[in-house]
Formats: C-alpha cells, structure tokens, sequence
C-alpha cells in the first residue's frame, strides 16, 4: 500500500498563511489610503455634479458578450485579461475590465434614448483585470468615469476633457497637458485603415511578434505598441488626421478650438488610438509631465469619442457618445495628490469615557445625543479602566474627555476634562451641547 504522506503542523500554518493573502495585484485599502481614496471621489463628485453630471452605478458582473462585442476581438482585454465564470444557470459573465460598455447597455436596456439628449453620467468603481502587476496598476483598480451619451456635438467632447483636467487640477495635479487625435468614422477609416495596413506589411520584419499578430486583427491598435522594436516603425506611420473626411477634420477643428479659448494646452499625438475598439473620431490623454517620482509623464486619464459602440452592443440606431477615465489608484500614488479628506472624516474633538456597569448602560444614549449635534467622538466603551481609556486619549490628541462614571449616573451629569492643562468641570447632561459649543 502506498503511504500517505501527512504535511508538518508547521508546513500546514505556512500553508493556510498563504491561502490567506491576498490575491496577487489585489489588495486591502485601509487607514489613511482608504480616506485619500475616498476623498478623491468626492472631490470629482462634486466637479461633476457642478457641470451637469447625474450619478449611475453598474453591475460589477455583466455578460461576456457586452465586452467582447463592445471592446471587441483583438484588444489585449478581451484576449488576455478578463476575470470569467460560468454560474451554475449556465450564464457566461465577467468582471468588469472597464465601465463604458456596461453604461452603454444600461444606456439602451433603459430606453434613455427617449430621455431628452445628452444624459451626462459619472460613476465610480473597481474594474478588473488579469495584467501584469506593477507600480501605480493592479488587477483590481478603481475608476472614475464622466460619460455624455446622446449629443455628436464637438463641444461635447470639450467639455468632458475640461471636467477631467478641473477634476485632476483640483486633487493637487499642476503640469496637465492633453495628448489628443482623430481617428475618423466610418466614412473614411477604412481608406486610412487600408493605407496604415500596407504600410506595416511594407515593414513586417520591423514589427514585434504581438504586433504582427495585431496586424491580421485590429491594425489600430500596433500604434498604440509598447514594443520598442515597434515605436521605430511607428514613427513614419502614416496619421489618422491626413484621411479625415470633411465632417471628422471639422469636429476635430472644432474640439481644439474649444481647448484652445479654455486655454488647455494639446498636443496632437498621431499614434494615439487608445486600447478599446470602440473608440471613433476624438481620442485623448491627459499626461501629468512631471507626474511620476522619476520626473516622467504619467497618463492619468483617457477616454474619446464612441459613436458607435451601442449598434455594437446590439442596439437599431448608433448613439453618440463619448468619455472618459481617471485611473484614481495612480493619482492617490502620485507625490502631488493632495491627500484630500472626505467630508465625513471629522477628527473628533470629545472623548468619551465610562466607567461602571451603571454608567456604561446609559453610555450609549449620551454617544447617540452627541452624534445628532454632529460632534465626532472617539471612545472605547468596552473598556472599564480609568488610566486606559484617557491614556487612549491622550495618543489619540484628543482635546476634551468627557468622563461618565457611577456617581455623574446617578446625577445625570458629566465631566469635562480639558487634556492640555487636566483642568475639569462638572456639567449636567441638559446642559452639555451648550456647554460644548462654547468650548469648540
């Protein structure tokens, strides 16, 4: 009979201790990171609420096919980097690699068409994605999206870069510029489609393995390589801007024209496709050019114009729209975020201390009159030791302790003891909130 070979008491800790990390590119956002993440959306909440942005959440699962339609076939996306599962009803879903698609099917299953146009969304979310882990990107990672859905207007697309750039200048970003192209429509992408294809079969051998690839599937997006072998071939690619028609080099016109009376600096940037299918006409990035710790741009945002992702989704009719997104975990990294604090982060200014069964079941009423005047407390009522609880106090730097034992119980009463100087007075319950608004 074979034996069975029976793991070490100690290799088995070692082992449960792993199954007990986190899962590679993920991780827990705790203490000071989570309020610097919390206070960034607020911030940009309120950027957008003030231009017109109403708030919309998606299903963190939607079907496979509203990406691989929507993103389409080709993109490292789709290819690579879905998280999918099956349920046990035999539906094929997927975690969400990016938030526009599933506005899009929200947009149609909704029948928003028949609202009055644009509707203008934003939202804020983990997205997923099974790529290489490595500093400022992780596969889960936190967006925010500004969306207008409904208007092919070039002003439009003003618009939703001028929020973006507000929103980023707002969190502390100060040396913003925007790298922006046209990528036409489908009245004459296909000419330029057609031109940019012989040129890369022209210069096959200079192209990185992934790219040939991409060669036969989706020859935009080689512009958008990182293969340093492919960057020399790209340089005398020929540019989308050349085969624009009369109505996409109008738009485009029109869109730097609006930048420019904002006075928002651009560069057009010919190899600029973006990495989604979907994309058509305007594409952009906004780079902070001293934005990384080395001194190197770093793209804290991009997005353009998706005229026709809905049809692709499935819908009857086109609808124009266009967007973008703020990779939120880079900024929060970056050495010029502000730190902002949310709104609900009040650093207390009363601690509360009990002491006796007799005090300690009428603490909670006392904490609950304190908290609808709005006076943020800190306490550890699970406590019953004096010197514990004010030593507590102390680190925590904390002005005024409030003190609530047996006798102030019994005399519905309470002291106020000031923690710089230990003086303290005794106050009845009636007259606290008086007594505190005076000391604030």
């Amino acid at each position: 009979m074979k034996k069975t070979k029976h793991s070490s008491p100690k290799n088995a800790k070692v082992s449960k201790s792993k199954n007990l990390a986190s899962p590679k590119g993920m991780r827990d956002i705790i203490n000071e990171e989570y309020y610097n993440f919390q206070g960034f959306f607020e911030k940009a909440q309120e950027v957008a609420v003030y231009y017109g942005f109403k708030p919309i959440e998606t299903p963190m699962l939607e079907q496979v096919e509203t990406f691989t339609s929507g993103i389409g076939e080709g993109t490292d996306i789709v290819d690579k980097e879905m998280y999918t599962l099956k349920t046990k009803g035999g539906d094929h879903l997927a975690l969400k690699p990016e938030q526009t698609a599933g506005l899009m099917r929200s947009y149609i299953e909704h029948g928003m068409q028949n609202l009055p146009q644009p509707v203008m969304f934003y939202q804020y979310a983990p997205a997923f994605r099974h790529d290489n882990p490595q500093r400022g990107r992780y596969r889960q990672f936190w967006q925010f999206d500004l969306d207008s859905l409904g208007s092919d207007k070039s002003i439009v697309d003003a618009l939703v870069i001028k929020v973006g750039m507000s929103i980023l200048e707002e969190a502390g970003a100060q040396n913003l510029s925007v790298d922006i192209n046209s990528i036409g429509d489908k009245e004459c992408r296909h000419v330029y489609l057609r031109e940019l294809t012989s040129y890369y079969r022209k210069h096959i051998n200079g192209l990185a393995h992934i790219d040939r690839e991409r060669l036969k599937t989706n020859p935009l997006r080689i512009l958008d390589s990182k293969e340093e072998k492919t960057k020399e071939v790209n340089e005398g690619a020929p540019d989308a801007v050349s085969f624009l028609c009369a109505s996409c080099k109008k738009h485009f016109k029109e869109v730097l024209e609006y930048l420019e009376e904002m006075g928002i600096g651009y560069t057009i940037n010919k190899n600029l496709v973006r990495g989604l299918s979907y994309y058509t006409r305007t594409v952009f990035e906004i780079i902070e050019t001293e934005g990384a710790e080395d001194g190197t741009p770093l793209t804290l945002a991009g997005g353009g114009r998706y005229d026709y992702l809905a049809r692709q989704l499935g819908s009857k009719k086109d609808v124009p729209a266009v967007g973008f997104s703020i990779g939120v975990d880079r900024i929060i990294s970056s050495p010029w975020y502000k730190k902002l604090s949310p709104r609900i982060m009040k650093k207390p200014k009363i601690y509360f201390i009990q002491l006796g069964s007799e005090a300690k079941l009428k603490s909670l009423n006392i904490i609950d009159i304190l908290r609808k005047a709005h006076v943020p407390i800190a306490q550890s009522i699970s406590k019953d030791s004096l010197g514990s609880q004010l030593a507590i106090a102390e680190k925590l730097g904390v002005p005024y302790a409030l003190i609530f034992g047996v006798k102030e119980a019994i005399e519905n009463s309470v002291i106020v003891r000031d923690m710089s100087n230990r003086s303290q007075e005794t106050v009845k319950l009636k007259h606290l909130l008086e007594y505190l608004k005076e000391i604030k």
